[in-house]
């Protein structure tokens, strides 16, 4: 996964949820739960890099950030709750899929 369309169209590929920019800023795309509006999916280019948070269980937070170097605190996000994973190519895609469905259950619980 390396393009701001497919961490979207996943996100978007589970239940209940919707696309949203609500800086109104075309540079942020969110992917909420319907339900409670909970983000679980932040997208944004930074330093010319496409970039996702995802929320992170602290149990698995350092064990992502210490496996790649792509995978770092979440920016402008509390650091011990969100990673930020930079769409390099780095991260093999069932990984970052991973971390998306785990950011998805985290929110939707």
């Amino acid at each position: 996964m390396k393009t701001r369309q497919e961490a979207l169209a996943y996100g978007l590929s589970f239940p209940d949820t919707y696309q949203d920019a609500p800086f109104h800023d075309e540079n942020w795309q969110l992917v909420r739960v319907r339900k409670n509006k909970k983000v679980f999916l932040w997208t944004y280019e930074r330093d010319g890099k496409i970039c996702i948070n995802v929320k992170v269980s602290p149990q698995w937070r350092e064990l992502w950030r210490s496996t790649y170097p792509s995978v770092l605190p979440g920016y402008h996000q509390n650091k011990e709750h969100w990673n930020t994973v930079i769409l390099d190519g780095t991260v093999p895609e069932k990984e970052i899929k991973r971390m998306i469905a785990e950011s998805y259950d985290l929110v939707n619980a």
